[in-house]
């Protein structure tokens, strides 16, 4: 579901309150691939489901990515052992986590958006690819403005990364095609939600569009068009 095709009636009332504006694609971007991995995108595991639609959308923009020298990063959720509190308080709430244990299958990157040489990947312990990670730091040596999200879910691990985006002056992108969840109207609800207060829900078309644009023959991608 694209932002276009969310409920109307919601979309005015928002709309009516100052809420669902545009932020924008900036100049320097990065592709993040949240969580696309073997336990999220296998419904075989606790906490799988069919993610192939997402996956192949997903495939698409990371090769427009890498044919436009843009960087990508990769997370996963993943714990060393499932003793001694290993995710805190969080763990009392979904104990499916005890399915990702680092060096197991379920916390690989499904093969078919597998990392390459050079794209690093983050291990994480809660939602946001932010938190507790060197992910920050990573984007701002790079001067990046802009992250084009794709993964999963759209109601958990997507929605805590975009917010903590924005809050750090990032310009989160949430590819509507490129983003799955376990449950369709979480999903639904949760990209309705991030368009109207945290990031711009985009399609993949836009996102390649963009893509392609950064390729353009004369365009200076160290010089921001805000620049004097």
């Amino acid at each position: 579901m694209t932002a276009s095709e969310m409920d109307g009636g919601e979309k005015d009332f928002f709309a009516a309150r100052g809420f669902g504006n545009r932020i924008g694609f900036g100049d320097r971007p990065a592709l993040l691939v949240i969580d696309f991995m073997c336990g999220f995108t296998s419904p075989d595991y606790p906490l799988g489901a069919n993610l192939d639609a997402e996956i192949d959308a997903s495939r698409t923009i990371l090769d427009a990515a890498r044919r436009a020298r843009v960087p990508v990063a990769y997370t996963v959720v993943q714990y060393d052992t499932v003793d001694g509190g290993f995710a805190g308080v969080w763990q009392r709430k979904q104990h499916g986590l005890a399915s990702l244990l680092a060096g197991d299958k379920a916390v690989e990157i499904d093969g078919r958006v597998a990392p390459v040489t050079g794209e690093p990947t983050f291990a994480k312990k809660y939602a946001s690819a932010f938190f507790g990670t060197d992910l920050l730091t990573w984007l701002v040596s790079r001067s990046i403005d802009t992250v084009v999200l794709v993964g999963c879910t759209t109601s958990g691990c997507i929605r805590a990364t975009a917010v903590d985006a924005v809050q750090y002056g990032l310009r989160p992108m949430v590819v509507a095609e490129g983003v799955g969840d376990r449950s369709a109207p979480a999903h639904r609800q949760a990209l309705f939600d991030l368009d109207q207060k945290y990031a711009d829900v985009v399609s993949a078309n836009e996102v390649l569009g963009y893509l392609e644009g950064l390729g353009a023959p004369g365009r200076d991608r160290n010089k921001s068009k805000h620049d004097s």
